[in-house]
Formats: C-alpha cells, structure tokens, sequence
C-alpha cells in the first residue's frame, strides 16, 4: 500500500480587474503573448514587425506594458531586470 500523499500545487483563484491592478503595488507582473498587431498599436503603426512573428509583453499588474520580447523567457528575464515578481494569469 502506497502511503504517499499527493499535495495539489496548481492552485487557481479568480479576481477581478482592480483586484489584479492593486497586487504587488508595481511589484507584480504578467507575461502574455501578443501579435504583431497589438506591438505595432503599443510601439507604433510605422514599425517593421513580421506578420507571423511571435512576441510576449510584460505587464504590470494595473496593465501598463513594460517591455515586448520575442520569448517567454526572455519577457521574464525582463521582469528580473526590473525586480517584478511574475504571476500566472490565464
């Protein structure tokens, strides 16, 4: 008999906007994949950006954009330059 305990770590919680917004008080961030539409709209329309190329911007919590990075990683290693606890928001 097996007397393992198996502990669930994937803990999910839901919070609205302004919750997220006011977590970490410029301390916390996100990291999410964008299009090349959405780097044109942020850094402007003139931008020579691949249709097909993916990017990922780090954003604090309240939303405002930090850097765009062309890999997951790379987006958080940004958050570690700028001292930002990343979060995993779905």
């Amino acid at each position: 008999m097996d007397k393992t305990a198996k502990i669930d770590t994937d803990l999910r919680f839901e919070m609205t906007r302004e919750e997220l917004a006011a977590l970490g008080r410029g301390e916390v961030a996100y990291v999410r994949a964008i299009d090349a539409d959405q780097v044109k709209d942020m850094i402007g329309q003139q931008a020579a950006v691949p249709a097909e190329a993916e990017f990922y911007c780090l954003y604090l919590a309240d939303g405002t954009p930090v850097s765009i990075s062309g890999s997951r990683e790379a987006a958080v290693a940004s958050a570690e330059q700028h001292d930002l606890m990343t979060i995993s928001v779905h």
